[in-house]
């Protein structure tokens, strides 16, 4: 009896055993839900912020900071962690999607087949596809890219650059696109010579700040027009010469120039060719004089029909995107010959702001987003 009886004490559970036994049996389910985060977190890591429009319209009215995908890496792609994006004019017409033939170019017609906007970039490279050779993860590099209103952005290999050495990362971001259509209208359809009298119509803005510097490295005798608030500027760049638009013309001192470069789109035909010279050359780059369907690229294309019975040339182009110009840029700007005028930053989250003061001609140069 008395063993009996001691083989069945054995059997009882202190309460102490029993709190430890409950204590594993809820470990498994610890351990299940710490895996559970485990793999959650890359799924956050491949999350970003970034500036993101579901529809066409004003930047207040269509711009929201969001978190999204990150872009995806391909063979052939860089995918680079942006830390400034330059604002352009081509920001906004991507954004409003007009004029209508942007939508027609393959960005979406009743709304925005990708959603962040921006295209120039500076930052680092923070992956490389398999087929990639001319960068490497942690190389510092600017460029263009779709989507560089966020923290990281899908780029061609081939549209990236090392990074100037002497510009800091808001620095760079400025030069992309602007500095490239500059370089491209002076040199490749200006022709530009040494001792020619160059006029930059839109001096004090994006391309024209660069093409005032290129012009003068080019040997140019360069004359600017720019609003009042932007002549200081100007002058800083190198411009010989200052017209303030809103006290005098281009026409008043009877001054003819051998190139013409028309950033501002707001002058007709008939005066910018009383101050062109009669073998002189005129390039329009700025079509923004408004019209939903063509944007002011009317004026463009009465030019170039113009053009064939008339001595003076007269002719527009699309900037080509490309990173021979892109590496010619980086020498003149690692020389000093050219560098960025960046007029104030931006945080990302103020991308609408940042389009706002530009597309209102408020803006001295570039204006950047840091990121």
């Amino acid at each position: 009896m008395n063993d009996t009886k001691q083989q069945a004490g054995s059997t009882r559970v202190s309460p102490g055993e029993k709190r430890m036994s409950a204590m594993e049996q809820r470990m498994p389910e610890r351990e299940k839900r710490m895996s559970a985060m485990e793999q959650r977190m890359p799924e956050r890591e491949k999350r970003m912020s970034a500036m993101v429009q579901h529809e066409y319209g004003e930047a207040r009215d269509v711009l929201n900071l969001e978190q999204t995908d990150r872009p995806t890496l391909t063979d052939d792609t860089v995918i680079v962690r942006v830390k400034a994006a330059g604002v352009d004019r081509g920001a906004w017409h991507l954004m409003a999607g007009l004029p209508y033939p942007v939508r027609l170019a393959g960005y979406g017609v009743r709304s925005p087949k990708t959603g962040v906007r921006g295209r120039e970039l500076a930052g680092v490279v923070e992956s490389v596809g398999a087929h990639v050779t001319s960068v490497r993860p942690g190389d510092e590099v600017f460029g263009i890219g779709e989507g560089a209103f966020a923290e990281y952005v899908s780029c061609r290999a081939d549209l990236l650059a090392p990074k100037p050495t002497r510009l800091t990362m808001v620095e760079a971001a400025a030069v992309p696109i602007s500095a490239l259509t500059a370089l491209q209208a002076l040199r490749d359809h200006g022709r530009v010579r040494a001792g020619q009298k160059v006029l930059i119509i839109g001096a004090g803005g994006g391309v024209g700040s660069f093409a005032v510097q290129i012009a003068k490295a080019m040997g140019a005798d360069v004359t600017g027009v720019c609003s009042t608030g932007k002549v200081e500027l100007v002058s800083s760049l190198g411009a010989d010469r200052v017209i303030d638009y809103t006290r005098s013309e281009i026409t008043d001192d009877g001054q003819l120039y051998d190139v013409i470069l028309d950033t501002g789109g707001n002058r007709s035909l008939a005066m910018i060719r009383k101050a062109l010279a009669s073998a002189g050359t005129l390039v329009i780059v700025g079509a923004e004089t408004g019209g939903r369907w063509l944007g002011g690229t009317e004026r463009q294309l009465r030019a170039m029909a113009l053009s064939p019975w008339i001595s003076q040339r007269l002719v527009s182009f699309i900037a080509s995107e490309n990173q021979a110009d892109l590496r010619d840029i980086a020498l003149m700007l690692e020389a000093g010959s050219i560098k960025p005028a960046v007029d104030r930053t931006y945080p990302l989250g103020d991308v609408a702001t940042a389009i706002e003061q530009m597309q209102a001609g408020r803006v001295s140069g570039k204006v950047v987003i840091t990121v």
